[in-house]
């Protein structure tokens, strides 16, 4: 006899008081996120006009809690186009400061902008000159009063039921060095490939791939010019491997193309007796390098072939009577090559 599982009853969240408390704490901390982007001013601007003017790099410390989330800003920052690195205050005492240089800037977190690890970095900076922007809750305080620009914090409870574990005020903090690192981002005009430049690894830097990364270079091209015969154009085709041959004209641009369906729709049409210019497709479909791999992909398959002639604009001359040539063949992509490269 089969033993019967009585199901359990549905369980009732109306009145759950863990439920209750992670609401209360995430709606605490929305509450001082927008509070904190009401009272964004021209100290901001300010503090994004010092930053973007330094040589050196931006040097971001904290101590405690404000320190983890100093070292995720420096992070971002970095990762975002603007040099950044994290300088522990207790090491920074004992032979870090040597890592700050008079070309960089300081941001320094405090919630209390008392925290006595940081004498020594302020000190620093005002011996040397070093730029130094404070985050901070008060304005009365050693950090914000010693720094060049103080950007404050306004009032918020923090989301601990006892107003003592750093929740809310940390969460604005990480929130206002997102807000200046992408303004940052911004104003540099960083763009999809500049990210892909410091994101090499991972899906992010996969999707973010650019066709010059993936495909074969110039010694691999399969080229005839449009006076070639047949015979030899087929026997290059069959060299190279790729399973076509680009046609170029007498300034190297690429002006058609000859696949193996070309070969079958010429097969009776004594093809051996043809020039490469007679059997081509003209206007092949090409690709620049700096294109994503998205891209290429996308190409080939809305198209259905399975690769791309790779090209880069020729300059207009007398050959062409001041019109812009056609592009030169400076590499060859095949689907393949971008599925390899972890493409999906």
């Amino acid at each position: 006899m089969t033993a019967q599982i009585e199901p359990k009853p549905a369980l009732d969240l109306a009145d759950q008081p863990d439920l209750a408390a992670a609401r209360r704490v995430l709606e605490l901390e929305a509450a001082g996120l927008a509070a904190l982007a009401d009272t964004l001013d021209g100290g901001f601007i300010e503090a994004l006009d010092r930053l973007g003017a330094i040589q050196g790099r931006i040097i971001v410390t904290g101590m405690g809690k404000s320190g983890h989330v100093a070292r995720k800003i420096a992070a971002t920052l970095a990762s975002t186009g603007s040099p950044a690195l994290f300088v522990h205050p207790g090491e920074a005492s004992h032979g870090d400061l040597g890592m700050i240089t008079s070309e960089d800037a300081i941001i320094a977190l405090s919630n209390s902008g008392d925290t006595s690890e940081l004498g020594d970095i302020i000190a620093y900076c005002r011996r040397r000159a070093i730029p130094l922007i404070a985050m901070t809750a008060k304005t009365k305080s050693q950090l914000a009063e010693q720094s060049d620009l103080a950007l404050i914090l306004p009032k918020a409870a923090e989301a601990c039921p006892m107003g003592l574990a750093p929740t809310t005020s940390t969460t604005m903090m990480l929130a206002l060095g997102d807000a200046i690192a992408i303004a940052l981002l911004e104003r540099r005009g960083f763009s999809a490939q500049d990210f892909h430049q410091l994101h090499p690894g991972g899906t992010l830097g996969q999707k973010l791939q650019r066709v010059s990364e993936v495909m074969h270079g110039t010694d691999e091209l399969p080229l005839c010019r449009p006076d070639t015969p047949m015979a030899e154009a087929i026997l290059t085709m069959t060299a190279k491997t790729w399973g076509c041959v680009g046609v170029i004209d007498e300034g190297g641009g690429l002006i058609g193309i000859i696949t193996d369906g070309d070969l079958r729709r010429h097969m009776e049409q004594d093809l051996l007796g043809r020039t490469a210019g007679e059997v081509m497709t003209v206007g092949p479909q090409i690709i620049r390098g700096q294109a994503l791999v998205a891209e290429a992909i996308g190409m080939m398959n809305a198209r259905k072939i399975y690769c791309l002639f790779v090209v880069e604009d020729a300059p207009a001359d007398e050959h062409t009577g001041g019109q812009a040539a056609a592009p030169r063949p400076v590499g060859i992509v095949r689907i393949h090559d971008c599925l390899r490269a972890g493409y999906t």
